[in-house]
């Protein structure tokens, strides 16, 4: 058994595929809103595994709810109904306001799902194997051919076209060029609700409901991917309830889950009616009990817990701490987002505040080089962000 950090560093860069550029720590455990490594420093987590433990750590219930389900039955395969997947399913339908479910293994995976049904949905109009979709630049929805495709960033793209093709980018608020890439062909627009790994660029409410209007008066979807932005991270359950434009499809997972690997995509009956069947669409792993447990546990306790609550008032806080920031440092050039899911925009990179912040017991994240991107347990407090802000300001005095 390896003994120090450091061994299992060096294991680790022997033995795993080289994607990840990662920090020289490793994690072992964690309590709240603290991660610990191995050589037992405490860290101050505003990452929360990238917006995915919306309720901290070591939770009791959450915890007992997996270990019972673990003793009862953890997978079935969906050749067979099984009780968590079905309560989980009515649990989301009614906090989305959606009606069809299907349960998939990752936020890449719902997109894939969003994208087929999408297309099945045009070609059961018209019979034809051309049909666009319209996504917008700097987006991203995930590291899976379809995800990929629509994900606008060339450098993420570049070295594995070709593409699955017939895709077309607009820009964020601004509708003029969506309206440009809008052909009789077009059979779907795709984008986040707030734009994350983009910048936390929130969708303004105007382009909301010009988008919304242009699918309607054209029979095209609207699919938002509300996968790091939903699950009550910007002080509503799904970014997009705030301004009331309720997409055809919507993907979901990060915070779903909360650490237990689960995706969803969900659909209108409109859409459900005239687009996916027997055959279509399928998953070995997706929606089985243990997943669909922890969603129904993560749910349960978002209401009993008034998360929601806590993200509008801690949110509100976090928001004019950087903005103090921003006012005494000229490095800070913008501060953007919504709830608990923010960014500090920076005229330089941030590699080396988000390194020397973690020397320092703060877990940070960025956005693109230049944001760095806050995204907490939705369970911080006041207090929390009052320990982030004061080391941050050290950092930057450095």
């Amino acid at each position: 058994m390896m003994q120090s950090m450091q061994e299992y560093i060096e294991e680790a860069e022997k033995a795993l595929l080289h994607t990840y550029n990662r920090y020289q720590i490793v994690l072992d455990k964690g309590q709240g809103v603290h991660l610990y490594d191995l050589e037992g420093k405490q860290y101050l987590d505003f990452c929360a595994g990238i917006a995915v433990f919306a309720l901290g750590y070591h939770n009791e219930r959450y915890n007992d709810a997996l270990k019972a389900q673990i003793d009862k039955l953890i997978h079935t395969s969906n050749y067979y109904y099984n009780a968590p997947a079905i309560e989980a399913a009515k649990k989301l339908k009614k906090v989305s306001g959606m009606d069809r479910v299907f349960f998939t293994n990752s936020g890449a995976e719902a997109v894939e799902g969003a994208i087929k049904a999408a297309r099945k949905y045009a070609y059961l109009k018209d019979g034809s194997y051309d049909h666009e979709i319209i996504a917008l630049e700097h987006s991203f929805h995930g590291r899976t051919f379809g995800a990929l495709s629509v994900t606008g960033n060339p450098k993420y793209r570049e070295a594995f076209q070709p593409m699955i093709g017939n895709i077309r980018f607009g820009r964020m608020n601004d509708f003029d060029s969506i309206l440009e890439q809008v052909t009789d062909k077009t059979c779907a627009i795709i984008f986040e609700t707030v734009q994350g790994e983009g910048g936390i660029y929130p969708a303004e409410e105007s382009f909301m409901k010009q988008v919304k209007a242009l699918c309607e008066e054209k029979d095209i979807l609207l699919i938002l991917d509300e996968i790091q932005c939903g699950m009550g991270r910007t002080g509503e359950m799904f970014a997009w309830q705030r301004y009331g434009v309720k997409p055809d499809i919507m993907t979901t997972a990060k915070a779903l889950g909360c650490g237990v690997p689960v995706g969803a995509f969900l659909m209108t009956e409109k859409v459900s009616e005239n687009s996916l069947v027997s055959g279509d669409h399928g998953t070995t792993y997706g929606g089985n009990p243990l997943a669909a447990a922890a969603i129904n546990i993560v749910l349960d306790l978002f209401e009993e817990n008034h998360i929601i609550d806590n993200v509008k008032e801690v949110g509100d806080y976090l928001g004019k701490k950087l903005d103090e920031l921003a006012g005494r440092y000229d490095c800070i050039v913008d501060r953007r987002g919504a709830g608990l899911m923010q960014g500090l925009v920076f005229d330089r990179p941030v590699g080396g505040i988000i390194t020397k912040a973690l020397s320092k017991g703060l877990i940070l994240i960025n956005a693109g080089t230049d944001i760095i991107r806050f995204v907490p347990p939705l369970v911080i407090t006041k207090e929390d962000v009052d320990e982030m802000a004061a080391i941050l300001e050290s950092c930057l005095e450095e």
